[in-house]
Order: C-alpha cells, then sequence, then structure tokens
C-alpha cells in the first residue's frame, strides 16, 4: 500500500482525541503521521519490508507506550505511543498487499513482510493489488476523510498534501519503472 494509505490510517486513529484529549490530539496527529510514514524510509536504507518493518515489535511497543500514555498523559507519551500504533499498523497491513517488487502486479514476489520473531517472510494476500491500485487510491481517501475533518493547521494541510502526492501516484504508478528504467 502507498506510504499516503498508512499515514491516512494512522491519523484516522488519532482523530478521536480531538473530542477525548483535545490537548493532546495534535501530538497524537503527528505520532500516527509520523508512524504511517516511518516504516517504508527502509525503501531507501536497507532492505524493504524488513530493515524498518516490525509488526510484532511496533505492536508490542504501542502496547507498552499506550500504557504509559494512560498512566501519565503527555505530548510526548501520546505522540510516542500512536507512533508505534500507526507503524505495527502499517508494518502488519503490508501483509495485505503485494510484495515489494517494482513491478507488483506481475506478482513475482512472495515476501511481504518479515516477521522477525519467527525469522520468516509472510505472502502476499493482494487484497490491496499493489501500492497505487485504485482500491488503494479509495482506501487513503476513505482515511483521509477522518483526518481532514476534525484536525485543521498544519495536519489538515498534510492530509491535503498526502491525497495530492496520492492521487499523482496512482495516475502514473504503472509508468514509473519504465520511465525510470528498471
Amino acid at each position: 500500500m502507498m506510504v499516503t494509505t498508512h499515514a491516512a490510517v494512522g491519523l484516522t486513529l488519532a482523530a478521536p482525541l480531538v473530542w477525548v484529549a483535545p490537548d493532546l490530539a495534535t501530538a497524537a496527529a503527528v505520532g500516527a503521521l509520523a508512524g504511517g510514514v516511518f516504516p517504508d524510509v527502509d525503501l531507501f536504507v536497507g532492505v524493504h519490508r524488513k530493515t524498518l518493518h516490525f509488526p510484532v515489535y511496533y505492536s508490542v511497543a504501542a502496547a507498552v507506550f499506550g500504557a504509559v500514555a494512560v498512566a501519565s498523559p503527555s505530548a510526548l507519551t501520546v505522540a510516542t505511543a500512536f507512533f508505534f500504533l500507526s507503524a505495527g499498523l502499517h508494518s502488519a497491513s503490508d501483509w495485505l498487499g503485494a510484495g515489494g517488487e517494482l513491478r507488483p502486479w506481475d506478482r513475482t514476489s512472495d515476501r511481504a513482510v518479515y516477521v522477525h520473531p519467527t525469522g520468516r517472510w509472510l505472502r502476499p494476500r493482494y487484497l490491496v493489488r499493489y501500492d497505487g491500485a485504485p482500491e488503494d487510491l479509495a482506501l487513503t481517501l476513505l482515511f483521509a476523510v477522518p483526518g481532514f475533518l476534525v484536525f485543521s493547521g498544519g495536519v489538515r494541510v498534510a492530509v491535503a498534501v498526502g491525497v495530492a502526492v496520492a492521487l499523482f501516484y496512482t495516475g502514473f504508478r504503472k509508468r514509473m519503472p519504465e520511465w525510470f528504467g528498471i
């Protein structure tokens, strides 16, 4: 799935804080957006969907930091909890899409995401056929709505930029490998 989808899903998880703890909502939003994006940094460093994708470890960290945030709520503890929650969900949900190959619509990879505790790769499920597929864009748009509606300022701008990037990426995704000669 596109990084914009992951970021929008994370932000949707943070949206209820606007009503529950409005003073912590922006921190939760920033943490969720960062956590939704962070695992895909391994596109540039290491092995994609292995080096920074930790579906189990991020989820455990989310539970630990979530408990800390409940016991001692602050901008830092809430942002950290939502970072790990969003990063864990990102890492786990990559299993529902394609593999990490450059042309995922060809379905040449049997590696969706690496599970470190078991030392093995999960096979792609293809519920989202590939990153940038129309259904991926639909998920980005669907999950962008709550964040756009409940947040303002920089968070709302980030949502709008994410949607614009998703629209562009979806429009040109299948042409990109040939454009870059790969």
